[in-house]
């Protein structure tokens, strides 16, 4: 990840309009989560908060603020936070366009609160993708960005790079997903019970999406893995390279074969079709991708230790 020796940096998009109180809420959020994972071992990983906005002197966004000053390597994790007012104009979000696509192609995990995900969308990485935001903003986003898989009866849509949350206080559920995925389950549920919020998704844990690897430094392999997640793993090829060498590269990037990488990234859209859906176990095989429901069955056990109908 990108941290330093024992720090994993999430960066917040101070953009023009964000709400403040979900800024600072999720910056207490994550520090809250740092006190407790340091309460049950003193070597625990840290979560290292930023704040990150566009400075008009420099034309560049900057780190305006950092809880745990350390080396300049950028979030391994950004979030656009809620807006009070109207979703985000065009003009505004231009700054931040290529600064959150390069964090993006660093491999950065991306995330987004209600109209947030105007942010992402401006940026162009919403395209093609799976996202929820506000009731209220359905028909805005789907309108100014018709290329966007939008779903707005869902709260949160993990889709593994990118998460998008829907409600306008969902900021806790995003920031409790990545509590989660840095420090783990049982620091999520202790930063929860000491908010008095409910946490998202934790009696399902069997159906949590697939988080892939993203930060390797491998750009070419990055590219194949954003590809992958835009499209459903449906196929993995690299005209670029050799068979033997994309091979070989793909697996010490990511940890897995292709065809693993491929498995886990459909049975990780199964779970969410399992909770969220009401869709057979046969029809949401066919929709990940499986011809053969039973060959889908025997995979989904594999990875998730679990029948698809438990």
């Amino acid at each position: 990840m990108h941290a330093g020796r024992d720090r994993v940096e999430i960066g917040l998009v101070v953009y023009p309009g964000v709400q403040q109180a979900a800024v600072l809420g999720l910056t207490d959020l994550f520090q809250l989560a740092n006190r407790l994972a340091a309460d049950r071992s003193p070597d625990a990983l840290r979560l290292r908060v930023s704040h990150w906005q566009w400075q008009e002197a420099s034309q560049t966004v900057i780190r305006s603020f950092d809880s745990e000053p350390g080396p300049d390597n950028g979030p391994a994790m950004v979030i656009l936070p809620p807006t009070l007012g109207d979703p985000i104009a065009r003009e505004a979000a231009a700054p931040y366009a290529d600064w959150l696509r390069a964090r993006h192609a660093a491999g950065a995990t991306l995330g987004s609160v209600c109209a947030g995900a105007f942010v992402l969308a401006e940026a162009g990485l919403l395209s093609g993708r799976a996202a929820t935001t506000h009731w209220a903003y359905r028909d805005a986003l789907a309108m100014r960005f018709p290329d966007i898989l939008l779903d707005a009866d869902k709260l949160v849509i993990d889709d593994g790079d990118i998460i998008t949350a829907g409600g306008y206080m969902a900021w806790t559920d995003l920031g409790l997903k990545l509590v989660d995925r840095v420090l783990g389950p049982t620091v999520m549920m202790d930063t929860a019970r000491f908010m008095l919020v409910d946490p998202p998704g934790r009696e399902q844990r069997f159906y949590s999406p697939f988080a892939p690897r993203l930060n390797h430094g491998d750009e070419a392999i990055l590219k194949v893995q954003h590809w992958l997640q835009a499209r459903g793993a449906r196929d993995v090829t690299l005209a670029t390279m050799e068979e033997r060498t994309f091979l070989r590269r793909f697996r010490n990037a990511t940890g897995l074969k292709p065809t693993e990488y491929c498995q886990h990234l459909r049975v990780g859209k199964a779970r969410e079709m399992l909770q969220a859906t009401t869709r057979s176990i046969d029809q949401i095989a066919w929709d990940v991708g499986y011809d053969d429901p039973g060959s889908f069955r025997k995979v989904f056990a594999r990875i998730t230790g679990l029948a698809p109908g438990d």
